[in-house]
């Protein structure tokens, strides 16, 4: 990869999400890439007025501290962290980062999938991901998970 190369990670706050990063974070270490955090946000199907409405701008300031944060904790970890981006969309999860992803050398995902084989099955959005990417989907557990 060269200095124009770009890494997408998805990053949502999960255990998989940060080992994502991390993994992420030292793959553009060793090609030289940037990396662009990416996290999405939407509205969920259903949330109580009790408290009165909540705004977008809510949601999207939610969505921007959770990858803000786990990028600023991941990179001071790193005696010589690459170049990193972080962007905040609105929208389905695998669809922001499969709209992302057309000028992207490699996207980088967490798996949190469930199901009779816990850890032997990928989640919705990294499956939808490895099923839909035109760039290599690098799908990375978090520490302990079986995979």
């Amino acid at each position: 990869m060269s200095e124009d190369s770009k890494i997408v990670v998805g990053v949502d706050g999960s255990a998989s999400s940060l080992a994502a990063l991390e993994w992420a974070l030292g793959q553009a270490e060793l090609t030289g890439s940037a990396v662009e955090a990416v996290t999405a946000w939407e509205y969920p199907a259903f949330y109580s007025w009790e408290g009165g409405a909540i705004s977008p701008r809510e949601f999207e300031s939610a969505a921007s501290v959770t990858v803000e944060d786990a990028v600023d904790k991941a990179v001071d970890r790193r005696s010589s962290p690459p170049r990193v981006r972080t962007r905040v969309c609105q929208g389905d999860s695998a669809q922001v980062l499969l709209d992302v992803v057309d000028t992207t050398d490699l996207l980088v995902v967490g798996s949190r999938g469930h199901g009779g084989f816990v850890g032997a099955l990928l989640g919705s959005v990294s499956h939808k991901c490895t099923q839909h990417a035109r760039c290599p989907v690098v799908v990375v557990h978090a520490q302990g998970e079986r995979g």
